[in-house]
């Protein structure tokens, strides 16, 4: 499908989804891309990762869909593997330091992220890096020089720093050094665009800085949203227990999929299957005119899209298939009770009902305890699909996601089930309608 874009189109799909490009905003990166075409001209595409854990999720693949784009222009991708800056843990976006990682753990992960990066990035085309080749050899000397490049002051003004300092959270001295280590990254790969996600700017910022004080042309840099994981609030992480997981199966990413609200559709779109200008604006306008084409059948193309872009088209098709048996033709027993969720006292379909009170409530957990012991060992599903976030709370909104608008005569919003025998059948007094 890529094959037959234009680099026009290329270019313009480049550009989709992008907070910012600094310098110069996205104009100046769609002049760079149309100069580079001209002139034959390679740019290099920096992307760094630490494998801090073994299993990615899409919102990891933001950028790394980003750097296809760049790659599908004839452009250098550079991937960095973070196997020194690991063991060091970066500091963004956190209230407290990471626990540290041993050179064995991160080696481990390390190839466990290039098998899953493998599904998206054409790694024969892509120069890949660890930037332990060249930190392992750094004196204290070197550490020192490196240091004297930039001051206190700079480093106090990352927005994590100064909000753990404000709020009394320990601040230690080898976290100052992360945005240093990342930046020097682009020092050795001369990188020309660096990419991150938004909470990566003062990182990216400080490798611009070390360019100009090592004598090179400063980076760009490109930064990309942070994906908004499954309960539509939090970005999308392992700790919240919200995230698609690269390694979840095709039938399990389908149906995460299929659980997101209307709202997010567009933003999944755009971020997670490297999406064409002209299919953006086709979704765009089918999501805007709601009588004529109901969210959940693009919902549907969307998780087919995710699906094949981490297995196959075959892979996406038996996922389908494998949904529409759960909701479609209702595989549950006939005979489960019915709870109807505007009849319950003390709760707010439009705050949501936590999912383990009403676990408690119907007797399918003795106690909020077990009934979040249920959910963390996968023994808790929504539709057919497992629940992870033992802090769910079912509101209207949610609950018109994941219904099935066609079939649910009978004011169904969702079957839960818990275990292998447990179901309740939960209801509203109107017919939900995606």
């Amino acid at each position: 499908m890529q094959a037959n874009l234009s680099t026009d189109e290329k270019i313009q799909k480049t550009l989709n989804g992008i907070v910012d490009f600094k310098p110069g905003g996205t104009k100046e990166l769609e002049k760079l891309l149309k100069d580079a075409a001209k002139e034959g001209k390679q740019l290099r595409v920096k992307l760094g990762i630490d494998p801090t854990s073994t299993d990615l999720h899409l919102g990891h693949m933001v950028c790394m869909q980003k750097l296809k784009q760049f790659q599908e222009l004839g452009h250098q991708a550079v991937l960095i593997i973070g196997g020194f800056t690991a063991q060091v843990g970066d500091p963004s976006g956190r209230n407290s330091a990471r626990p540290p990682l041993t050179a064995e753990d991160v080696a481990k992960n390390a190839q466990t992220y290039l098998d899953q990066v493998s599904k998206v990035l054409d790694l024969n085309k892509v120069e890949i890096v660890n930037n332990t080749d060249w930190f392992n050899k750094f004196s204290l000397n070197d550490m020192l020089k490196l240091a004297g490049k930039v001051t206190i002051n700079q480093m106090l003004a990352k927005e994590a720093f100064g909000k753990r300092l404000d709020e009394g959270n320990p601040l230690f001295a080898h976290e100052i050094f992360y945005p240093l280590l990342q930046g020097f990254d682009s020092v050795e790969v001369r990188a020309d665009i660096e990419l991150g996600g938004t909470d990566q700017t003062f990182n990216l910022m400080v490798g611009r800085d070390l360019q100009k004080a090592y004598d090179q042309p400063q980076q760009h840099i490109l930064t990309m949203p942070l994906l908004i994981g499954l309960d539509g609030q939090k970005k999308m992480s392992k700790t919240s227990l919200n995230y698609i997981a690269l390694n979840d199966s095709p039938e399990d990413m389908f149906g995460k999929t299929m659980s997101i609200s209307d709202e997010m559709i567009l933003d999944y779109y755009t971020l997670c299957v490297s999406a064409s200008a002209e299919l953006l604006k086709e979704v765009a306008d089918k999501l805007s005119q709601r009588e004529e084409f109901n969210p959940r059948d693009i919902k549907v193309e969307l998780a087919m899209r995710i699906v094949e872009t981490y297995y196959s088209k075959d892979e996406a098709a038996r996922a389908k298939e494998h949904f529409e048996n759960l909701f479609k033709k209702k595989l549950v027993p006939d005979d489960i009770p019915e709870c109807n969720l505007f009849e319950l006292k003390d709760y707010d379909l439009d705050t949501g009902i936590p999912l383990v009170d009403l676990m408690v409530l119907k007797e399918l957990a003795e106690t909020k305890g077990e009934a979040k012991r249920l959910i963390q060992g996968g023994g808790v599903k929504l539709n057919g699909e497992k629940i992870s976030d033992v802090f769910l709370k079912l509101t209207l909104e949610y609950l018109k996601s994941i219904s099935d608008s066609t079939e649910n005569q009978d004011n169904t919003a969702a079957i839960l089930q818990v275990g292998k025998k447990k179901f309740c059948k939960l209801v509203t007094h109107t017919t939900i309608k995606a």
